[in-house]
């Protein structure tokens, strides 16, 4: 599993608004999305302390080194894993503003 943090202010300046809803879409549109190696989780990220990208395999948290090596298991690499979802949500982003703009 794959959980990503996701700042409102993505969404523009009333993102904190629509951040929650935005999460739960993108969460249905991401299902297909390397779904033989991981499961993708969105939530809002109100704490900045909190890291963007957290991974984590039975119900345990794994290290960044951790999730490399698992996703190498599958003769993937996680750096192009994580460069397909930005590539996706940015997408997803893009038309969720479009459609919140639009009259």
């Amino acid at each position: 599993m794959i959980l990503y943090r996701l700042e409102p202010g993505c969404l523009g300046p009333d993102g904190v608004d629509h951040i929650v809803t935005f999460c739960q879409l993108a969460e249905r549109a991401l299902v297909q999305l390397n779904a033989d190696i991981c499961q993708w989780f969105l939530a809002p990220r109100f704490d900045k302390s909190l890291i963007e990208f957290q991974y984590s395999l039975a119900g345990k948290v794994l290290s960044h080194d951790k999730a490399v090596k698992f996703v190498a298991s599958f003769d993937q690499d996680l750096d192009v894993i994580e460069a397909q979802f930005e590539d996706k949500l940015t997408l997803l982003i893009n038309q969720y503003i479009a459609r919140k703009a639009a009259p």
